[in-house]
């Protein structure tokens, strides 16, 4: 255990690396991005001629969008599942979270959601478990699993493709030092939201994806990611860091000192609420 780590109460790690204080009953609002749900086919056609998944997506997402695609009703994808015969890891239980992989996909006129769900497994499948990932995950001293569980993790907090790494290398050195994850996109994950409005009640819940209250990784990913978080998750660069915040879009700043640290919130607070201040006088 690291010395002179303060109490778990007072470190916050939130989606996109935003920190707010429970000490001080901060709430932090993230955005949601709009991403397109279909890449359209000819206008002629009945239906898209192909599905885009986008990185990130999780589970739900994208059954949604298959249902919507097939125009079937709305939780006949995810009905599919028990005679979809996916090609799981073990570690999986037959939950395919983390192994629907963001790609574009033809919509082939017998299309069906269990073949489609099977593609993209198998899609998963072939990235995953080559040399590359496979032996990188291994010199990790984890399985692919725990890969895809971390890289979806990286793929949820990181607000750009430069930070995936620091943030992986902050998920192993809090899983090496028993500290925590404290990342508020597994709270996300467990109340089925995206739009961050994170509170220290919800930092209680009881979840197996609560990463406040359990140690080490959550069960399942939370999301789909793409091979920039996979790369990430495998290879991240050296670092000591413990803490990170996104201080404003496209700086965010890692650190291993707590004080340091705090002077970031700080900003970040400054920030935030001076961007409030001007939407209201707007």
């Amino acid at each position: 255990m690291q010395k002179n780590t303060p109490p778990r109460s007072t470190i916050r790690l939130t989606r996109r690396g935003r920190i707010a204080l429970v000490a001080t009953g901060a709430v932090v609002v993230g955005t949601a991005v709009a991403v397109p749900l279909l890449t359209l086919g000819t206008e002629e056609e009945s239906r898209p001629a192909t599905l885009a998944i986008p990185e990130g997506w999780r589970a739900s997402q994208v059954y949604t969008a298959v249902d919507k695609a097939l125009a079937l009703p709305a939780g006949s994808t995810k009905k599919s599942l028990d005679k979809a015969a996916l090609k799981l890891p073990n570690d999986a239980a037959g939950n395919p979270e983390g192994y629907l992989f963001p790609a574009t996909y033809p919509l082939q006129e017998k299309a069906t959601p269990d073949k489609l769900l099977a593609l993209m497994v198998d899609t998963a499948n072939e990235k995953f478990n080559g040399a590359p990932i496979a032996a990188g995950a291994q010199r990790n001293a984890m399985n692919v699993y725990q890969a895809v569980t971390i890289a979806s993790i990286v793929q949820a907090e990181a607000a750009t493709r430069a930070d995936m790494g620091r943030v992986a290398r902050v998920i192993f050195n809090r899983l090496e030092r028993g500290m925590p994850l404290q990342m508020d996109s597994t709270i996300n994950y467990a109340l089925n939201r995206s739009t961050l409005r994170t509170t220290e009640s919800d930092t209680r819940i009881e979840s197996p994806y609560n990463s406040y209250q359990r140690m080490g990784l959550p069960p399942t990913p939370i999301g789909n990611p793409g091979e920039e978080a996979m790369r990430a998750a495998i290879n991240p660069p050296p670092g000591n860091w413990l803490y990170f915040v996104t201080v404003r879009p496209g700086e965010t700043r890692f650190t291993a000192d707590y004080q340091e640290h705090q002077r970031n919130v700080a900003e970040f607070n400054a920030q935030t609420k001076k961007k409030s201040g001007a939407q209201a006088a707007g």
